[in-house]
């Protein structure tokens, strides 16, 4: 375990070579006051099979990744990073999975697994920048696969999980046969046990999400006949979240390239995430207009920028009628 001052100022502790669930790491006894609130509504704990990747940037990230066609790693870690994306069709098949696994003898009358996706994981809106790439996993995986593995299947390592003020971050290493002996500390990602919080297959991450609200605005209520989500009784619980982050090893001086439509084709454009501490990377955002301009100053032929789509806006509720039964 180590603790550090990470750059926005808060604390960050970091638990390397293991993926710890909730239960793990209220048995570390921490110092963090959200870990340890026991008042938290029930809630669901589903399992996402992720086929996409997403990485946020800022406009002088834009043009960098523009120029070069493609993202280089960070000079710090020299790792290149992308979190899970996890969209509508993800939250139905994980919810249909959770029914079938978990309540087999219940049923759902709605969709009620994206009222509990609250927390930035799932957000339409963006905490690092306007601009959203959203790649499909293995497109990622095989560019790197030939840029830097010889057409050889990358390696895949638990490589640590980092608890913020309200965030745990678990982070897998993806990095080139070549460096086996480097990273060799840190244990191989496929193999691990069946109720890992991450783990890989079929061309999936596999993400059970340990804590996917973050606000807590329903809770989860379970009969002999129904399963649905229903308003907090008092004030929403504001608690932990998780994200699955995924950490491409990259040298200084290297690039993953794509091409130029690539790139183009998976851009979107997100608002700022409101949170307290975003005020300080406000120069990472632009308003729609000036973000669409500065896309068609660097794709000159494309068509408009489009914006990243809530959630919400994907499962329509139906409206009840008086006549409706209860």
């Amino acid at each position: 375990m180590a603790t550090q001052r990470n750059r926005w100022g808060g604390e960050a502790t970091h638990f390397h070579g293991v993926h710890l669930n909730l239960d793990d790491l209220i048995a570390k006894e921490i110092r963090n006051s959200y870990l340890y609130k026991e008042n938290i509504p029930p809630y669901p704990h589903p399992e996402f099979h992720v086929s996409h990747l997403k990485h946020e940037t800022g406009p002088r990230g834009l043009n960098g990744i523009h120029r070069d066609s493609g993202f280089r790693g960070s000079l710090r870690e020299d790792l290149m990073w992308f979190d899970l994306a996890v969209g509508p069709e993800e939250i139905m098949s994980a919810e249909k999975r959770l029914l079938e696994e978990k309540f087999p003898e219940v049923k759902a009358s709605n969709s009620f697994l994206w009222k509990f996706a609250t927390s930035p994981a799932f957000s339409e809106r963006a905490m690092y920048g306007s601009f959203r790439f959203k790649f499909p996993l293995q497109e990622v995986l095989n560019a790197y696969s030939q840029q830097f593995c010889a057409g050889d299947r990358p390696v895949m390592r638990v490589f640590r999980t980092s608890v913020f003020k309200q965030k745990v971050q678990y982070i897998v290493l993806v990095h080139s046969p070549y460096h086996e002996k480097r990273f060799s500390e840190y244990p191989l990602l496929e193999g691990q046990r069946k109720d890992a919080v991450c783990t890989y297959r079929d061309e999936r991450f596999i993400w059970r999400s340990e804590a996917m609200c973050e606000t807590h605005n329903c809770e989860m209520e379970v009969s002999e006949d129904h399963i649905k989500a229903v308003p907090v009784q008092d004030w929403p619980q504001f608690y932990v979240w998780d994200v699955v982050s995924i950490a491409l090893h990259l040298e200084s001086d290297e690039v993953l390239r794509l091409t130029k439509d690539q790139l183009r084709k998976h851009l979107t454009y997100c608002g700022m995430f409101d949170a307290p501490f975003m005020i300080f990377r406000e120069h990472h955002f632009m308003d729609f207009d000036e973000a669409q301009l500065l896309v068609k100053g660097l794709w000159p032929s494309s068509a408009n920028l489009e914006k990243e789509v809530s959630l919400r806006s994907h499962f329509k509720e139906p409206v009840r009628t008086e006549e409706d039964p209860e």
